[in-house]
């Protein structure tokens, strides 16, 4: 298992996961959320989402063979999903909003802030492309950043303003939206043999 380590696939699926979990663009809502409650719980935040994301790696074809979709089918799906993220990111827009969260338990900031629908259509879908131990790793880095951004968020905050937040998610927006395009072009063709 030690042996299928690959730099590139965990840099890539660590940067996948980055711009869908969307930790910085999502600074906004997390200021708003500690200005309601005054404290967030960043390390059971983390741990939390940490687990969903990695049960759901592990368990995410069982549930899809169980109702009969293929990986790659659900590639595609979550390709689908990745572009409308993608274009909320860059045009600033909200396809699909949530109810506004009462409170910074466990609920809102783990699921589905951290590991939402997103996080896992992405999980699954680059099992498709990405060795299991790699994906595993690129979730661990991306714990350790978003508990770090959970920690320092009034502080970035007050060093990027709006405006840099606000580059920084039209970027990774960018960087989804192709992501989004070569899983779609890497999985469509399997579903036509």
């Amino acid at each position: 298992m030690w042996n299928q380590l690959d730099l590139k696939q965990i840099f890539t699926a660590g940067m996948i996961l980055f711009a869908v979990i969307d930790i910085i663009g999502n600074i906004p809502i997390i200021i708003d959320l500690r200005k309601k409650v005054g404290h967030i719980q960043s390390e059971k935040a983390s741990i939390v989402a940490g687990i969903l994301m990695i049960v759901f790696l592990f368990l995410g074809k069982e549930i899809l063979n169980l109702i009969g979709i293929d990986v790659n089918s659900f590639a595609v799906a979550g390709a689908f999903i990745l572009f409308f993220l993608a274009l909320e990111m860059i045009l600033g827009i909200s396809l699909y909003k949530d109810d506004e969260p009462e409170t910074a338990s466990i609920v809102p900031l783990a699921f589905p802030l951290i590991a939402g629908a997103g996080t896992m259509t992405t999980l699954v879908s680059i099992q498709a492309e990405y060795e299991t131990i790699n994906i595993i790793v690129a979730i661990l880095l991306n714990l350790i950043v978003v508990y770090a951004v959970l920690k320092a968020s009034a502080k970035i905050e007050r060093i990027l303003g709006s405006q840099g937040i606000s580059v920084i998610r039209k970027v990774f927006g960018v960087i989804l939206l192709a992501i989004a395009v070569k899983l779609f072009a890497t999985n469509i063709q399997s579903l036509f043999v």
